[in-house]
Formats: structure tokens, C-alpha cells, sequence
């Protein structure tokens, strides 16, 4: 059940800020940059486990814990919601990619469990695999792209359909002497956010990393 929260924009230090992105046809800003996961990978090839879904995992963890992130618009009213879990691409048996819901538990354990048998049958779907998980407000619409290690990244954008949900995407880890690197970029609507948010998100991220 997802729980959130009707913002009282009277008392919102972000009022005028949202007041004035949301007049925009486009009101998302994104940033791309590279974080370390060089030990991140090491420990779950360690654990022989997906450093998909590890590093899937510390995302949703500095999600959770940067309010912002769980900012929505709905019918006009900025919402908060409780809980943010991920909505990702996952690339099939076509060659096409699918939709996968991943429910966030902040065990790591538990986490894994549900996220791997649900990607293990989005990637067995015939088709784009589109639910009502995809659909909700409180997910990050994830996408992974390990064939690239892009420095720059855009998204399609629906402009008749409303839209403040955060957009995170990966690419392909690349070696520089003896670390890892990977590439990550983050697009969120301004009216709910600014740069400051994202790099918090950014240092957490890469601090879960490290941990």
C-alpha cells in the first residue's frame, strides 16, 4: 500500500520554485557523472551475486533517505510519498527490453530475493511487459544501458501526460588505473528539486558504494 502526503504548499519553502517550473513544457533538468564502484563490484561478485541489483539496492537506499526524491505532482498538488521503490528496463530474449517492478526493503536481503525473480520473469516477457507497477507515482523509472558508458544522456518525454517522476539511468562500468568506473545519470523535475538535491543523492550513492 503506498502512503503519502499532500504537501501544504503555504508552508513550503519550495513554493514559488514550484509555482514557477511548473509553468514550463519542460521542467526537467538532468546531470550525468561517473561514481566509483569498484568496491561495490568487488563485494558482490564476492557474494555472487547481481552488482545489478547491488548497486540497484544502494540507489533505492540514497532515494529513500533524500526527501525530495519522493516528491510527486498529482492533479495539480505536490504529494510526498513514504516509500519510493523502481521501476527498471531489463533487456529479453528479443533483444527488446521489459518492464520490472522492484519493491524496496531496506534489507538487502530480502531485497534481492523479490528483485531477482522479478527480473529473472521480466526477461522471459514477450513484449515491453508495461502493468500498473510501471504506472505508479512512487517509483524511479530506472533504465540500464551496459553497453555504453555514456557522458551525456536524454529521455523520450510524453508532454500530454503529466510527469515529475525522477529518472536515473547506468551505463557500462569502464576501468581508469586500477578503478571503476560507472556512469550515471539523473533527470528530475525543478519544480520539485535543484542541483543541490541531486548532488546529495550523487555523494550518498556513491557513499552507500563505498560502504
Amino acid at each position: 500500500i503506498c502512503m503519502k502526503t499532500v504537501i501544504d504548499t503555504d508552508s513550503w519553502k519550495r513554493k514559488e520554485h514550484y509555482e514557477f517550473f511548473s509553468r514550463y513544457e519542460e521542467p526537467f533538468f538532468g546531470i550525468t557523472t561517473n561514481v566509483d564502484c569498484t568496491k561495490a563490484y568487488k563485494r558482490a561478485k564476492g557474494m555472487d551475486m547481481s552488482f545489478f541489483l547491488y548497486y540497484m539496492h544502494k540507489s533505492l537506499v540514497a532515494v529513500n533517505t533524500i526527501e525530495e526524491f519522493k516528491h510527486r505532482i498529482e492533479e495539480g498538488e505536490p504529494v510526498v510519498y513514504d516509500i519510493i521503490h523502481g521501476s527498471t528496463t531489463v533487456q529479453n530474449s528479443d533483444e527488446l527490453f521489459s518492464f520490472a517492478f522492484l519493491q524496496y526493503d531496506k534489507d538487502f536481503n530480502a531485497f534481492y530475493r523479490h528483485s531477482k525473480n522479478a527480473v529473472e520473469k521480466a526477461k522471459l516477457i514477450k513484449g515491453i511487459g508495461a502493468n500498473e507497477d510501471n504506472s505508479r507515482n512512487d517509483v524511479i523509472h530506472y533504465s540500464t544501458i551496459p553497453w555504453i558508458s555514456f557522458t551525456a544522456l536524454t529521455h523520450e518525454r510524453n508532454f500530454a501526460r503529466p510527469d515529475s517522476i525522477p529518472k536515473i539511468a547506468f551505463g557500462k562500468y569502464f576501468p581508469v588505473a586500477d578503478r571503476l568506473l560507472l556512469p550515471i545519470s539523473v533527470n528530475v523535475h525543478h519544480g520539485l528539486m535543484d542541483g543541490l538535491h541531486v548532488g546529495r543523492y550523487f555523494e550518498l550513492f556513491q557513499n552507500l558504494l563505498n560502504d
